[in-house]
């Protein structure tokens, strides 16, 4: 059997690299976000990632379940029922919005939490406005979320990235404005990052929407019946997508714990960390483009019963990634220094910011490869609709690495570089376990596969 085809390869990298870019516009507005509030100090970059995390967090399980609309719809497309693909989107923007009460409620009291894992004074009320304006704006991400997932499900990454793009053009400016009080307008500082990431998010609802609601493809997909509640498909997005929104909310959670505790260690640490996970974006974000296309690729062809196609797009999309993420880690390795003087705050500790932040760009390229091997085989079985292993394994691995981290931080006060390496350790050991998985053929099974597809 033919487990490696160019074709097959230039088919991934054609669907991909549309979500590439898109995403790439994403970690180019969370970027610009993070280097604007170095330009005031330290203590604000390090809240513009506390809270931004701490919100995604908030939101996540709702994210990851509806961004399972995605393999849903190209299982649809897969099979021929393209009539159901939009249906799938009515689906996931009725569960955004039925999660609006218990966003706001998030929204009014979750900042709280800052203070009390004892945060730095000056840093607490910073992240408390971040957060709270992102949360009070997260249903309209996660409609954006379906309507994102629904294009790249049906193959039209294109359209995905165009609305990103333009998202994005949108967006860094506006900040720039909104933060320093350009144009006239007052200076807003954090809060007007925050409002700038909403009113694009509004934006690119409304270029999506130019597509989806354009004649052509209204006709050719049926979109005009669709909105409405249809419970077969409605049971299989919550049968299939809950295990995916809960393994996203609990390594969110595990992610989110370990930063704050990190953050505790001080500003210093908690700039150097927001620093190197910029970087990280340049690598996670593109093979999360990556991942979204193996995943999109390999619902198709699971909804067309077409196996082998299938272990084509695994072999390419492994090759697109680690080629990608190691060219980078090799970058960053020689250029670590220049990179992390890029965010210079300008102020008296930024020398103690950039010694751990050189050491940890170290790691960093130490486990950009294992990440990328993650999210490939991570992209493949959701695609196929192993979400319930991938939810029990990727979550065991996370919170395992939390309680190391409680040890080595609170317990035992041992250094951040401790801590960071315990972090590197975890994705290594993700990256093993997920090929074993992959590599196997209890997620191949006939009968599983027709259990995945069925509305029952």
């Amino acid at each position: 059997m033919k487990i490696f085809s160019v074709t097959t390869l230039r088919e991934l990298l054609a669907l991909s690299l549309p979500m590439v870019i898109s995403q790439g516009a994403f970690a180019v507005m969370v970027f610009t976000d993070r280097l604007f509030m170095s330009y005031i100090d330290a203590a604000h970059i390090a809240a513009a990632l506390g809270g931004g995390v701490a919100a995604f967090f908030c939101f996540s399980f709702f994210m990851g379940l509806i961004a399972y609309g995605n393999a849903l719809v190209a299982q649809y497309y897969g099979s021929g029922n393209l009539a159901k693909c939009p249906l799938v989107t009515s689906q996931g923007v009725f569960i955004a919005l039925s999660s609006t009460p218990v966003l706001l409620l998030i929204a009014c009291y979750g900042g709280q939490v800052f203070s009390l894992l004892g945060h730095d004074p000056a840093q607490v009320p910073l992240e408390r406005i971040y957060f709270e304006i992102l949360m009070a704006g997260s249903v309209l991400t996660l409609v954006k979320a379906s309507l994102a997932s629904y294009f790249s499900g049906i193959g039209r990454t294109r359209v995905v990235m165009i609305s990103d793009l333009l998202g994005a053009a949108l967006n860094v400016p506006l900040s720039w404005v909104l933060v320093f009080g350009k144009l006239g307008l007052p200076e807003m500082g954090i809060a007007g990052a925050a409002l700038g990431t909403i009113i694009a998010t509004v934006f690119t609802i409304g270029v999506y929407l130019l597509f989806y609601l354009s004649r052509d493809h209204k006709r050719q997909f049926h979109v005009a019946g669709s909105f409405r509640l249809h419970w077969p498909i409605m049971r299989r997005y919550l049968r299939l997508g809950t295990p995916s929104g809960l393994e996203t909310f609990m390594n969110i959670s595990s992610f989110n714990l370990f930063l704050l505790l990190f953050q505790s260690y001080g500003v210093v640490q908690g700039a150097a960390m927001a620093i190197v996970f910029n970087w990280d974006m340049l690598s996670f974000i593109p093979m999360t483009g990556l991942s979204i296309g193996v995943m999109s690729l390999i619902g198709r062809f699971v909804g067309a019963g077409d196996m082998a196609r299938a272990n084509q797009v695994i072999s390419s999309g492994f090759i697109a990634a680690l080629v990608y993420s190691g060219v980078l880690a090799m970058c960053f390795l020689v250029f670590r220094a220049s990179l992390v003087n890029v965010f210079q705050t300008g102020g008296d500790n930024f020398a103690a910011i950039s010694t751990l932040a050189n050491h940890m760009m170290i790691g960093l390229v130490t486990y950009m490869m294992a990440d990328a091997i993650v999210l490939i085989a991570g992209g493949a079985l959701r695609g196929a609709g192993d979400t319930r292993w991938i939810m029990v394994t990727s979550v065991s691995v996370h919170w395992l690495m939390l309680v190391a981290q409680y040890f080595v931080i609170v317990v035992y006060e041992w250094g951040p570089r401790v801590s960071w390496w315990i972090f590197v350790a975890m994705l290594i050991s993700l990256a093993f376990i997920y090929l074993w998985r992959l590599f196997g053929s209890r997620w191949r099974e006939p009968a599983r596969l027709a259990r995945v597809m069925s509305e029952d």
